[in-house]
Parts: structure tokens; sequence; C-alpha cells
């Protein structure tokens, strides 16, 4: 039933009657994760990592690339998330949907909340349990992580830092993302 309500949200926005946005988090920090690579058996590979750099990212980024993001070093709490969320709201145009997990800081954001954003005309709607594939932000996530972040920006916390603000910043011009048709696969 969920999936038949997200579809019915994406043919809304589609039709140009609401604003459909994904809302998720993600963290950077000077670990970079590389998930596998090939090398030649007389061949060495070195990316130098070390704790710390810690940045944090929130986003709200619909189909068409539009994309609302900011950074924090500090914790993400849904206090956090919530005035982010907040700031956002500041701007409607018309009725926007904002899609989000079950993680805890999302519906502690939205707990107190709620109803100050329905006056302003901005409703959340959280995605079922365990689906992440429903959510496009976490293709955001994946695409700067994987493709967009160079080995290079790991130099350090002022390189990592400005990249990624960069990379965030552009996100609908340099950055884009060509999502499929919802149910498309």
């Amino acid at each position: 039933m969920k999936v038949e309500c997200l579809a019915d949200l994406e043919k809304r926005s589609d039709a140009g009657q609401i604003d459909l946005l994904y809302g998720d988090e993600s963290h950077f920090s000077l670990l970079p994760y590389v998930p596998r690579a090939w090398v030649f058996a007389d061949e060495t590979v070195v990316l130098p990592s070390e704790r710390g750099g810690n940045l944090s990212a929130f986003a709200l980024l619909s189909r068409s690339n539009r994309c609302f993001v900011r950074t924090t070093e500090g914790r993400v709490t849904g206090d956090w998330i919530a005035e982010q969320i907040d700031a956002f709201a500041e701007g409607l145009s018309r009725l926007t949907v904002v899609v989000l997990d079950n993680a805890a800081v999302h519906i502690k954001a939205v707990k107190e909340r709620l109803q100050s954003w329905e006056d302003k005309g901005l409703f959340v709607w959280f995605l079922p349990t365990y689906s992440p594939q429903l959510n496009i932000a976490e293709i955001l996530w994946k695409k700067v992580k994987y493709e967009w972040l160079q080995p290079c920006h790991y130099r350090d916390k002022a390189t990592l830092h400005e990249a990624v603000n960069a990379i965030l910043g552009a996100v609908g011009t340099t950055f884009r993302i060509a999502f499929k048709a919802f149910g498309k696969v």
C-alpha cells in the first residue's frame, strides 16, 4: 500500500500538482570506503587515510535534480534536521511533500514541528521500513562517494570539506543524476 501511495505522489509531482523531494543524511570522513579494487600482482596501490575530518550532510532531492542541502561538522540530531527542514519550508511556493525513511533521527525531527510545516504547505511522508531502494537521496550519496569524489579529495579535512560542499552545491547543474521514472527498472 505504501508503494502505491508513493506512486500516486510521483504522478502528482509529474503532473506539476505538488513538489516531491526525498530526504536523507550522509556522513563523510577521511577514511574513504573502497569496496574493492583490482591491481596487478606486482602493483601496490596506496590510499592514505586518517581518522577525523567528519562532515555530515542533509539533502532534499527531487527527480529533476532540485537539491536543497546543508552540511555540518557537528552531530546530526533530530533538532538539526528539523532546523534544515524549517529553512527549506520558508521558500515554498506550492504544496510540497518530503519523503523520509524511518530513521529515529527523522522521526524525532518531525514529531514536534509537523503542524507548523503543514501550515506552510509542507507534508512529511515516511517510507516503509527497510526500503532504501525507494529513496532517491540514497542514489545521491552513492554518486557523491563513489563517482564524484576523487582520491585527491581525501588529502586533508579542508580539501574533503571543500570538495563535498562544491559537489553538493552543484547538484542539478554540473552534477546530475538521470533518474528513471518511478517504478521503472
